[in-house]
């Protein structure tokens, strides 16, 4: 943008500036309130025309179209931040594919999608939809598939910020992108902001070096900025370690919901199965026998089953150049070259800390 948007003028002299260029008078609080904004506008049309417009143009069209022309502005400069900032498109079936009866479906259904989609209702009984959340849960529950999928549900934009982005000038730099990061963010409508990994970059200042405290005191300082905010947005976190956490993130006002994802049980293993089976070229299959025996297994877990199951099939096929369709035998053959991520102590550590940490 041009210089003349960020000049500081006093209100007397923006008064006096619109009544020059345009013949309407304006009181200087007003004026000083407007300008800005057609200066934007000015450069709005400038942009589109791809030529200079001159200001007595721009102003003359933003007072006589001052509401769509604002709308315009921030419509195209929320455009410019999607781009940069890397924004996806989410597909509903990714909400589908997750079972009806997995708990965290059905927090986030009832505290999350539902207020959102049923706006008229949630503020007649006063409801404030969450905008801050954690996920936690061991290594391939399925909490980055809860974030896109909430995404795609809603409808929504969704930005995953990896920590890596943050740190991408050195660790000095990191609370500086951080407070850029989120500064975009506060304007955004109708995104999911993702971070996983959360750990890394908001762990405990306990025991912290300067710079680890700083990036989490900055932390303390974005969220409840980001809330304040009357904007659509979903600003949600996943970590395998909710106990590295600071204690200050964890307190109620910081993160609206803080919700456990675990294993699971053999009503949400077979909807995962079904879809996966859905894509192969199948005989036979017990899909029975294949629950009971993915019993510790993630959904990231049978995703990497599946695709060593859709390789070997097309190998099968490629080598005897006969019809191969996958059967029990053939997922029962595949299965111990992908042992399950979960064990007895890892769900064990996870009931306790979905006991001492959980909130929704």
């Amino acid at each position: 943008m041009t210089e003349e948007l960020t000049e500081t003028v006093s209100p007397e002299l923006c008064a006096s500036k619109i009544f020059e260029i345009s013949g309407t008078k304006f009181d200087p609080d007003p004026a000083a309130d407007l300008w800005p904004k057609i200066l934007q506008h000015k450069w709005l049309m400038s942009e589109k025309l791809r030529r200079d417009v001159g200001l007595r143009v721009a102003c003359i069209d933003f007072l006589e179209n001052m509401e769509q022309a604002r709308e315009e502005y921030l419509a195209y400069a929320q455009r410019n931040i999607f781009n940069e900032m890397g924004a996806q498109t989410i597909s509903k079936e990714l909400w589908d594919i997750i079972s009806d009866s997995q708990p965290p479906k059905q927090v986030v259904q009832r505290k999350i999608i539902l207020p959102l989609t049923k706006q008229d209702l949630s503020k007649k009984h006063g409801v404030v939809p969450p905008k801050t959340i954690i996920f936690f849960g061991p290594p391939g529950t399925g909490k980055t598939h809860f974030a896109k999928a909430i995404a795609g549900a809603l409808s929504w934009w969704f930005i995953e910020i990896a920590p890596s982005i943050l740190m991408i000038d050195g660790t000095e730099k990191v609370g500086a992108n951080l407070r850029l990061i989120m500064e975009k963010s506060r304007n955004l409508e109708e995104a999911v902001i993702f971070i996983d990994e959360f750990e890394e970059i908001a762990g405990s200042r306990d025991e912290a070096d300067r710079v680890d405290k700083s990036i989490t005191n900055e932390f303390l300082k974005q969220v409840p900025l980001l809330k304040s905010q009357g904007n659509k947005i979903l600003f949600i976190c996943a970590t395998n370690y909710i106990r590295q956490l600071d204690a200050a993130l964890l307190r109620p006002g910081r993160f609206d919901c803080i919700i456990p994802v675990g294993g699971l049980n053999e009503d949400e293993r077979s909807t995962i199965l079904q879809y996966y089976l859905s894509k192969l070229n199948t005989g036979k299959v017990d899909l029975d026998r294949i629950i009971k025996i993915t019993s510790r297994f993630t959904p990231a877990d049978m995703e990497y089953l599946f695709q060593q199951v859709a390789q070997f099939s097309f190998e099968q096929e490629f080598v005897t150049k006969q019809d191969y369709r996958v059967t029990t035998d053939t997922i029962l053959k595949i299965i111990p070259k992908t042992p399950p991520s979960l064990t007895d102590e890892v769900i064990g550590e996870f009931e306790k800390d979905s006991i001492a940490y959980s909130r929704f």
